[in-house]
């Protein structure tokens, strides 16, 4: 019964840790939600798309609504372009132009009805990152083996926590899931996404490629040393290290095309150039308002 226990727990905080990671990344949707004579309308506009077609973006909105899109090439000072966007019965629709894998835009949506121009209570641009097709047999393994990995990971602290041996071998399969997920499928994934295999340390800074580094080096010390006394406490260290990454949003520091050079950078590079344009994106984003 207790380890019918510790299975559940597992699977509830591991699924949760996920679900955060998730929508807190910088691909997740950004939600908007605004009112207007009285009643309250929500949508989302798109931070990731995957694919050779250009990025769909619809809103469902009443016909008293129009919009349009400003954007440009992301990090960039190019000049600003305008989409305007089409009514349908029930939905204004635009499409952001295809980018390259890597490649990113960003961009802000005007709404005006009555003739007044709509608030939207947002003084940012939305950044979308554009990526490759990735074929289904890399992408569904990849993903499930790091969900596995993260539940047996977690188990492995209530095992080892309650001085249950069965955590040394919940060890060595959370070490086999993690090997399979992060370093096989998931250079996979990544190289049909953004055309790199491997984009961490020492090549890159990715942060989803070092985050899952490390928990493979604390996790490979804590197997070295799953014998010694205070073995099953370098495995509680190494599973809360794995479930602090994953508090780390996906995607962070992540593949970007530098748009001069048609280069994929991350890391360190990639943010001066986003420094570099962030306040002249800011004030013409405004000037555009």
């Amino acid at each position: 019964m207790k380890k019918l226990i510790f299975w559940v727990l597992a699977v509830i905080l591991s699924l949760g840790i996920m679900v955060y990671q998730r929508m807190t990344g910088p691909t997740y949707e950004k939600d908007y939600e605004i009112e207007w004579e009285g009643s309250t309308y929500g949508f989302e506009l798109p931070r990731s798309h995957g694919g050779e077609e250009d990025c769909p973006v619809a809103l469902e909105l009443p016909g008293q609504f129009r919009g349009r899109i400003i954007f440009r090439r992301f990090p960039t000072d190019e000049p600003w372009d305008t989409l305007q966007m089409k009514r349908d019965s029930t939905h204004l629709t635009a499409s952001l132009p295809h980018q390259p894998p890597a490649g990113k835009l960003e961009y802000h949506l005007e709404l005006e009805a009555g003739g007044e121009m709509v608030p939207l209570g947002d003084t940012e641009n939305v950044v979308i990152r554009f990526k490759g097709d990735v074929p289904s047999w890399a992408q569904i393994p990849h993903i499930l083996l790091m969900v596995l990995t993260v539940i047996w990971s977690t188990a492995v602290i209530f095992f080892a926590l309650a001085r249950m041996p069965e955590f040394r071998k919940h060890l060595g399969i959370t070490i086999l899931l993690l090997l399979l997920g992060g370093f096989v499928f998931g250079p996979v994934v990544q190289y049909y996404a953004f055309g790199q295999f491997w984009t961490g340390w020492p090549l890159g800074e990715d942060l989803t490629d070092n985050k899952v580094l490390l928990a493979l080096v604390v996790f490979l010390a804590a197997w070295f040393f799953r014998k010694k006394t205070y073995g099953r406490w370098l495995a509680v260290v190494a599973s809360i290290v794995m479930l602090a990454v994953y508090l780390i949003p996906h995607s962070m520091n992540g593949s970007e095309l530098d748009p001069e050079t048609g280069e994929v950078v991350t890391g360190t590079l990639m943010m001066l150039l986003n420094k570099k344009n962030a306040k002249v994106s800011v004030h013409r984003m405004r000037l555009c308002l």
